[in-house]
């Protein structure tokens, strides 16, 4: 179903649609079951939560996500190029070409930091 706009249950929908994706990639999941373990909902759910606030300014997430994830080892840049495709090809699914662009410009702005904090440059634009 493609949302008209977005609004928090079409971010919902993305975080469930995307992050079932991840759960059947070969090469994402290992990375992801490694913190999470069986139970996604926490995760989903503060996921929800950091969407919101960066597209809709709800203010529902607090944490550190550039910590949380410099906490991981092993992450290299196809990790970075599969989760991009993914969530990108989600979000064109769910949405209009111009909200779907809003959604992966801000992945692709997070992406960068994050791949700055790894490999000292971004390697995936």
């Amino acid at each position: 179903m493609m949302h008209q706009t977005i609004n928090r249950d079409a971010v919902v929908q993305l975080v469930d649609q995307f992050y079932g994706e991840i759960r059947n990639d070969d090469m994402l999941y290992p990375v992801f079951a490694k913190v999470i373990g069986d139970n996604w909902t926490p995760h989903l759910q503060r996921m929800v939560d950091f969407w919101s606030t960066a597209m809709l300014g709800s203010r529902s997430f607090q944490g550190n996500v550039y910590g949380k994830h410099m906490a991981l080892a092993g992450i290299e840049p196809e990790h970075f190029r599969r989760w991009l495709a993914l969530f990108e090809a989600t979000a064109h699914d769910l949405f209009n070409a111009a909200d779907a662009d809003e959604f992966i410009t801000l992945a692709h702005r997070i992406a960068g930091s994050l791949q700055l904090g790894y490999f000292d440059e971004v390697i995936v634009p």
